[in-house]
């Protein structure tokens, strides 16, 4: 399937995101762990989230979902699950199979994650390694690196273990394999990285505390909360790139999550004089939200590396997009974990920008662009990777003739509304 996308005469219109996708992982998974029962609306339609609800019910848990909602209501398992008769299939999700592996870590039982043949090529050994540390039987293929994982788990004490990097999932994967070890578990971390997890925690009745860089968890019991999920960062930074670099355009996008962990793309943007309105911003289950509103501007090139990094990651394709029209060149580096994701996101973003004459050069952590503020129609590939197929999407907005994009359907494992939403907003 190929879709086919020309750019409108004008981008305008109101939309809601997709629920935060990593909000909805840890709000699943955290409930599930809990004592008591949860009433969870707005998650993600994704098919990484359905990756994880799949899990949950092999393991035990009582998941409830309201036909044609994105709502659902979830029975706590106390702490204890049931061994699963069946391979746990992690499908396409990262954040599924990692976050899993620390939770099956802290119990007595055997179990096997898996995925599809992208997740099966990305690295494990840096949660496989504190895990085993804590007390886990971890094997992997591939020296211990690559899924699928056999985790026999139960018995865990803490540890002190300095981060690799700067993850979420590793980090979150960690804390919750702490909450069933004996004595508190010790992360130095690198830099910041989203903080959904330590959150949700003190919401739930969990402390975990902040020294510095250094996080702090003490073995505890969960309490279910209802949460409603805010909209997806990630996902709304297509639209706000779509709508800037149009020249009519004017975007609203309601109720979307601004934690300070996700919002570098809003810094980064601003930085490159993007005019974005941040407005009628609140607190909602103790994480910020606002509506975001984006208009037609125009943009300077800028340097993007150090701490920024992190919290931008997923974000780093579009935001290329954007550089192709700004003023001057802009320069990624230290991202070379952009090659560990669904595809090896600095190849394959310059492949497929360079197809459509952005003045794009890869870098072994990065890329650089020349902004020419013009792309030319022609043929891509998502190459199976979401990320990909939305921000080719994007492109087609804004090209002087038409795109056709090879496997658009990946943009349903965080965005299955994506194909029309972006019809929605197109007006002739």
């Amino acid at each position: 399937m190929a879709q086919q996308i020309r750019s409108p005469r004008t981008l305008e219109g109101v939309i809601t995101v997709p629920g935060d996708k990593s909000i909805s992982h840890r709000a699943l998974i955290f409930n599930a762990m809990a004592t008591g029962k949860a009433h969870l609306s707005g998650l993600s339609t994704g098919s990484d989230v359905r990756s994880t609800i799949r899990c949950l019910r092999l393991l035990g848990t009582n998941i409830e979902t309201i036909p044609g909602t994105n709502r659902v209501f979830i029975e706590g398992r106390k702490g204890c699950f049931d061994e699963s008769r069946d391979i746990l299939d992690c499908g396409n999700s990262g954040t599924t199979m990692r976050l899993m592996a620390g939770l099956v870590a802290g119990q007595p039982i055997l179990s096997v994650l898996t995925g599809d043949e992208s997740l099966r090529s990305r690295p494990m050994r840096r949660i496989a390694k504190p895990l085993e540390e804590m007390g886990a039987t971890v094997i992997a293929s591939n020296d211990g690196n690559l899924p699928p994982l056999v985790i026999k788990g139960g018995c865990l004490h803490g540890i002190e273990y300095t981060l690799p990097i700067a993850s979420a999932q590793v980090k979150s994967s960690i804390l919750l394999a702490g909450l069933k070890a004996e004595g508190p578990t010790v992360l130095h971390q690198p830099a910041l990285s989203r903080d959904h997890t330590e959150r949700m925690f003190e919401s739930m009745g969990v402390s975990v505390r902040q020294e510095g860089m250094d996080l702090i968890v003490c073995p505890g019991n969960l309490h279910a909360v209802d949460i409603t999920i805010p909209g997806d960062i990630s996902s709304a930074a297509f639209w706000l790139v779509g709508a800037i670099c149009h020249p009519n355009a004017e975007i609203r996008l309601n109720n979307v999550g601004v934690n300070p962990g996700r919002t570098g793309i809003l810094e980064i943007l601003e930085r490159m004089g993007a005019n974005i309105l941040v407005t009628n911003e609140r607190c909602e289950g103790g994480e910020p939200v606002a509506d975001l509103i984006a208009r037609s501007g125009s943009l300077d090139g800028v340097e993007i590396d150090g701490d920024l990094i992190p919290r931008v990651l997923d974000e780093l394709p579009i935001l290329a997009l954007a550089a192709s029209f700004a003023k001057g060149i802009t320069i990624v580096k230290g991202a070379q974990e952009l090659r560990k994701k669904e595809s090896d996101r600095i190849t394959t973003t310059v492949k497929q920008l360079s197809r459509l004459g952005v003045l794009i050069e890869e870098r072994n952590d990065g890329f650089m662009i020349k902004g020419s503020g013009k792309l030319s129609g022609g043929q891509v590939s998502s190459g199976g990777d979401h990320r990909l197929a939305m921000c080719l999407g994007i492109a087609g907005l804004l090209s002087s003739d038409q795109i056709t994009i090879e496997g658009d359907d990946a943009a349903v494992v965080s965005y299955p509304e994506f194909w029309e939403h972006l019809a929605v907003l197109s007006k002739d």
